[in-house]
Parts: C-alpha cells; sequence; structure tokens
C-alpha cells in the first residue's frame, strides 16, 4: 500500500497564514495519507472536494490500542459533499494516534485536496 505524507501547514499565534495549497487526495483502499508525529489534539484537516458531482468521504483511522485506548470506538467518517470544504478535528489522541505516532487518513476518490493545519499551543 502506497502511503502519502502529509506535512503541518502550522497557524500562527496573533497572526496569521497565507491558505496553503494543500496535498492532493490519494483514494483508499490502494492508497492512503499519513500525517506523521501527529499532536492529535492540535490538528485540524482542511478537506476541499473539487469535484462538480460526486460526493467523497475521508476516513481517520482509528489508532492502535496501546497507545490509542479508546480506538474501540472506531473510525470517524465525514462525507464531503461536492464543491465544498470542510473541517475535521481537532482529535483525540486516545482514539486516533498510531503505534509509530502518527495518524492515517482515507479518501474514497482523489478529486480534491487536504491539509493538515496544527493548532499553535498558548505562548
Amino acid at each position: 500500500m502506497a502511503t502519502t505524507q502529509l506535512t503541518y501547514s502550522n497557524l500562527v499565534p496573533n497572526g496569521n497564514l497565507l491558505q496553503p495549497a494543500g496535498t492532493t487526495l490519494v483514494a483508499a483502499p490502494t492508497n492512503n495519507m499519513q500525517l506523521a508525529n501527529a499532536f492529535a489534539e492540535l490538528t485540524v484537516l482542511r478537506v476541499t472536494n473539487s469535484d462538480d458531482d460526486t460526493a467523497l468521504t475521508v476516513t481517520v483511522k482509528a489508532g492502535d490500542n496501546p497507545p490509542a485506548l479508546a480506538a474501540g470506538q472506531g473510525d470517524l467518517s465525514v462525507p464531503v459533499a461536492f464543491g465544498t470544504t470542510q473541517f475535521l478535528g481537532p482529535f483525540e489522541s486516545g482514539r486516533f494516534i498510531q503505534s509509530d505516532g502518527s495518524m492515517l487518513i482515507e479518501s474514497t476518490t482523489t478529486t480534491g485536496t487536504i491539509t493538515a493545519l496544527k493548532i499553535p499551543r498558548n505562548t
């Protein structure tokens, strides 16, 4: 299975961030996306569906137990209507963190983009 690595776009405390272009979605089951060294509670995913007539579903995969003690609650699947943008998160590390510290994300199509935004801690 091929894995596309996502990187964070850091939100700036008391500042601004030019809207990032995002990473093109990859479709499961043959491909997925990974956010390495994830900070689940500080992560918001922006998903844009650029198709003009087809909805897509983005799934944040349940983590490994351990460390994700609440992984039994299962995956989080969110439909994204065509031509729209959805924001997902922040997330619970106790549900979504994999044993290697990453988060796994899957999509049903490749007709959009995903951006991992990292919320800054209070400074």
